[in-house]
């Protein structure tokens, strides 16, 4: 019985990472990130090229965060000079302490994007992710 129920749960551990359905503009995939302790869970996310992304940002911190969404190039802008609020652009957002946040995001070809918060001293404490694009 034991086995069975190892087996089960390996199995459902293996279901939640394969990603449903593709999202479209009309209707985007949906995808949470939790962030605690000034983390961001899940580190990486997989999407297809040409995909939209409903990202929900939940922080479960007493502190205020960003998501930032973007290459190297945009998380070097972000990292020498943090706007007081984002929300206005795709793939960039605030989150309040204890709040929850959402960014629409369409991805091009494939590659991988990064995610950070550039809030001073996160992005080099480690507060940052990817996203691959296949």
């Amino acid at each position: 019985m034991a086995l069975v129920a190892s087996a089960a749960l390996a199995l459902s551990a293996c279901a939640a990472d394969v990603p449903g359905p593709r999202g479209t503009r009309e209707r985007p995939r949906k995808v949470v990130i939790r962030i605690e302790h000034s983390a961001f869970l899940p580190e990486e996310v997989g999407v297809a090229a040409g995909e939209t992304v409903r990202f929900v940002l939940e922080n479960g911190d007493p502190i205020g965060h960003e998501f930032i969404l973007g290459d190297a190039a945009l998380q070097d802008v972000h990292e020498r000079g943090t706007e007081a609020h984002h929300g206005d652009r795709p793939g960039e957002v605030s989150v309040p302490s204890g709040g929850t946040a959402e960014t629409t995001f369409t991805f091009g070809g494939g590659g991988t994007l990064i995610f950070g918060c550039h809030l001073p001293g996160h992005y080099a404490y480690g507060m940052r992710g990817t996203v691959r694009v296949a």
